[in-house]
């Protein structure tokens, strides 16, 4: 089974966490990525962006607005509803208002090469590299640096969650979810918190110019209903890779909702935004 079909989210999920994503992400990087992008006027060719397993489309809302000139968005999703809701919500200007078009495609991501790139000028995706295994990050990569397009790959987890007040499951329940993050499944080995690490060292092994910064999540009572539901998951995984903590995790759950129903539960979940540009390079982002 491929990733693409693997790593089905609900677009209720989807919908959940784009302010907490367009709020983490790194604006740090889009100043290089600008610097590299073709600055002379392009007549009739538009700045061309691939987001790769797009969902609903969040990544185009955030990015497009932020980069100058036309764009014409390539949005590439297994799931066909989801890319026509993500379709439908792409926002119709640029930075400095010029239009932004799109354009949807249904098929399996891991399986891009270097001739699918050709003409793209900005490869993109949002919390898609932890769900990868290390052969589909060498292929990404080395069909990036071929076709010359750089990479945009935000909200990468890195294993590392803080809760306030803490309990001491916390520290359990995390290491058992980075366990299930990696986990082996259908022949694949997942990336999860590895993923940056395996990228960079993927991107600088052709030639590739590597940037990171951190894209952490904070939430706090204005996420409350975001807070929740992750926690649920987080729990529901950590209790899938080690059955032996569902006695005591049923119970730190029903606590940690409650002290989220009333405000009083912090968490950093904490992310990493990776860029990668081929070839030569500006400087370090500023």
């Amino acid at each position: 089974m491929s990733m693409a079909s693997a790593s089905w989210c609900p677009p209720e999920w989807l919908e959940l966490r784009e302010s907490a994503d367009a709020a983490a992400r790194a604006p740090e990087l889009l100043e290089p990525l600008r610097d590299h992008l073709p600055h002379a006027p392009r007549p009739g060719r538009p700045l061309v962006v691939r987001d790769l397993g797009c969902g609903t489309g969040s990544m185009g809302r955030w990015l497009s607005g932020r980069l100058p000139g036309p764009q014409h968005w390539i949005l590439h999703d297994r799931d066909t509803a989801l890319l026509a809701h993500a379709a439908q919500a792409t926002p119709g200007a640029a930075a400095d208002g010029a239009p932004v078009t799109v354009e949807t495609r249904n098929a399996d991501i891991t399986r891009l090469r270097a001739a699918d790139l050709f003409g793209t000028h900005v490869v993109t995706a949002s919390a898609l590299l932890d769900l990868l295994d290390a052969d589909e990050v060498d292929r990404l990569a080395a069909a990036c640096v071929t076709a010359g397009c750089p990479a945009l790959l935000t909200l990468s987890v890195v294993g590392r969650v803080e809760l306030d007040p803490a309990e001491e499951l916390d520290a359990d329940l995390a290491a058992a979810f980075d366990a299930h993050q990696r986990r082996l499944t259908h022949g694949r080995r997942l990336l999860g918190p590895d993923a940056v690490t395996t990228a960079t060292e993927a991107f600088h092994s052709y030639g590739a110019t590597v940037y990171t910064h951190p894209s952490p999540w904070r939430l706090d009572a204005e996420h409350a209903a975001l807070t929740a539901e992750w926690l649920r998951g987080w729990v529901t995984a950590a209790c899938e890779q080690r059955p032996e903590l569902e006695p005591a995790a049923r119970d730190y759950l029903s606590r940690r909702l409650q002290e989220c129903e009333a405000g009083r539960l912090r968490a950093a979940v904490h992310h990493t935004d990776l860029l990668a540009l081929p070839g030569d390079a500006p400087g370090a982002p500023r």
